[in-house]
């Protein structure tokens, strides 16, 4: 039926219009496993108990096990809700489901049972599968798309879903966490997930032993804005402008990237790029390298100090007592 966003779909789960049929996939487990729950919305909380199944088909790994969880799939939607215009069906961990590790006649039959579910959704309930990321040439991947509807969790589409995104993970560590510290993070790492799960995983070592986490505490772990882009340093030195690889630098560390990360940012460059464009100064940007990983090893020095020297040493192409050949 289409692709929606989880944003999309939380709308229709507050209107109260939702389709038949969702399948909800991605890397993204928690984003999953939230939007799931707020399906149970649907459902007046004191009928929920009736109202809202929740399958966990993980361990339907044979085909005598698959048949008997399709059966119980197929009667939980075709039961009529009780005092509630909706019912809600939820499978958790629907790949062993939809896509069998094993074939078998009874695997056959029981997707065939499946398929029919499918083609013939039951009006008053709304089956949501939670899955990982499936082949798309499958046939209830096919089926799926086609007779439901596709939420691919895991894309941070705005600041709204980006705040959603920091709050769900701070809850499911055990936390709360202020409004305005979410939004702060937010605001600082934008839709960047990566930028966005570093950060949240920081602060969840800075909040240690602590029940709920507060402005301050995000203002002491956020850096600055999101960088534009992140190879705008090593672009700078192979242009042998120092300056603007030595801001770029700045800003990387502010964000929080760890020294390693841009040591082997720093590696990448001169293996790749030394060669072709500076091979006189290849042996000794090699040299620095090794020295520089050395140095923040043993602690020799501020890990930010030991770096802006090396990026001074790529920029000019030699290192002390380097000679040019």
């Amino acid at each position: 039926m289409g692709l929606l966003t989880p944003s999309a779909v939380r709308k229709q789960i507050k209107s109260g219009a939702t389709d038949a049929i969702y399948l909800l996939q991605g890397e993204d487990e928690v984003e999953k496993s939230g939007l799931a729950h707020e399906f149970e919305e649907l459902v007046e909380e004191g009928l929920r108990a009736f109202n809202v199944d929740r399958i966990h088909a993980g361990d339907l790994t044979t085909g005598d096990r698959l048949a008997v969880g399709v059966a119980s799939l197929v009667a939980a939607v075709r039961t009529p809700p009780m005092m509630s215009p909706r019912r809600v069906v939820l499978v958790l961990r629907a790949d062993s489901l939809l896509v069998p590790r094993r074939e078998s006649d009874a695997a056959a039959r029981a997707l065939d049972e499946l398929e029919s579910l499918l083609q013939r959704p039951e009006p008053q309930t709304t089956l949501v599968f939670v899955a990982g990321t499936l082949d798309r040439r499958s046939r209830m991947f096919k089926l799926l798309t086609k007779q439901g509807t596709l939420v691919e969790c895991g894309v941070i589409e705005d600041q709204a879903a980006a705040e959603r995104w920091i709050r769900n993970r701070v809850v499911a560590a055990g936390l709360e966490i202020q409004p305005a510290a979410a939004r702060l993070l937010a605001d600082r790492a934008g839709t960047d997930v990566t930028r966005l799960r570093n950060d949240v995983e920081r602060l969840l070592l800075y909040a240690f032993g602590q029940k709920a986490i507060t402005l301050d505490d995000a203002r002491q772990i956020a850096g600055p804005a999101s960088l534009q882009d992140d190879w705008a340093m090593t672009n700078a030195i192979e242009a042998g402008d120092g300056a603007v690889a030595l801001r770029q630098l700045a800003l990387m560390i502010d964000a929080g990237a760890p020294p390693e990360k841009i040591l082997g940012q720093l590696g990448w460059l001169v293996r790749t790029k030394f060669p072709m464009l500076m091979p006189g100064a290849l042996r000794g940007a090699v040299e620095a390298l090794f020295r520089t990983d050395l140095d923040l090893k043993r602690s020799a020095g501020d890990p930010r100090v030991l770096l802006e020297r090396l990026v001074v040493e790529l920029c000019a192409g030699k290192r002390p007592g380097y000679r040019r050949v």
